[in-house]
């Protein structure tokens, strides 16, 4: 049978969603490994909409997190609430900063963000029952709240300041190249910087195939 992955996302378009390079790079890297996706999203509204011609929010305008994250999906996509572990062997969070704001809201609180409640759920079921999760770019914040008392080894590049609020929550930064990635074996948690850090797709695809390979490997 395949591997079952899980893909948590957060919207769509990097501003205020999910990062759509990352997240299409993630899709592609888990069916060429022979595995399976599973697309998955909160159904809540995301929190505020960012116009990504000029980068400013757009006053009074709403969105759906699950509804946009279809658009990634080309509609084959879950509310987060129905998924079950049981039916995923892993997950996989793209970044992007609908990562830190409809996910989670380390954008707006820094260290003392809170994580969406079915994001806890099922990432803390997961991990409990020894599953790996993988987080890349900016998503690496989630790990950190959810695991700081592990103190995991993740990271988000080479931006101190981040790096520095990842420590506060009790994780252990460790600095590293946008193809590359760190691998927690023992909390099978692997992460890479992505866009934190990449000038080009090229480098970004490079370390989520190898960020998707080591996931399913610790499968």
């Amino acid at each position: 049978m395949a591997k079952r992955i899980g893909v948590v996302l957060s919207g769509c378009g990097v501003m205020d969603g999910s990062e759509i390079h990352e997240a299409v790079l993630t899709l592609l890297a888990i069916d060429r490994s022979g595995a399976q996706a599973l697309c998955m999203a909160p159904n809540v509204a995301q929190k505020h909409v960012v116009n990504h011609v000029t980068n400013q929010e757009m006053a009074g305008e709403t969105r759906n997190v699950l509804v946009e994250s279809a658009r990634i999906a080309r509609g084959k996509i879950r509310d987060i609430a129905s998924v079950k572990s049981d039916e995923i062997d892993a997950l996989i969070f793209p970044g992007g900063f609908g990562a830190a704001k409809n996910l989670c809201d380390y954008a707006f609180r820094g260290p003392d963000c809170s994580v969406h409640p079915e994001v806890v759920r099922l990432a803390m079921v997961v991990h409990q029952e020894g599953k790996p999760i993988g987080v890349v770019c900016i998503a690496p914040v989630i790990a950190a709240k959810l695991l700081g008392s592990e103190h995991p080894q993740i990271t988000i590049g080479t931006d101190k300041n981040t790096a520095k609020d990842i420590e506060k929550m009790g994780a252990k930064h460790v600095s590293c190249n946008v193809t590359e990635i760190v691998v927690d074996k023992g909390r099978k948690v692997v992460s890479t910087p992505a866009y934190m850090l990449a000038n080009n797709l090229s480098d970004v695809a490079s370390g989520i195939e190898k960020l998707t390979r080591a996931v399913i490997d610790l499968v």
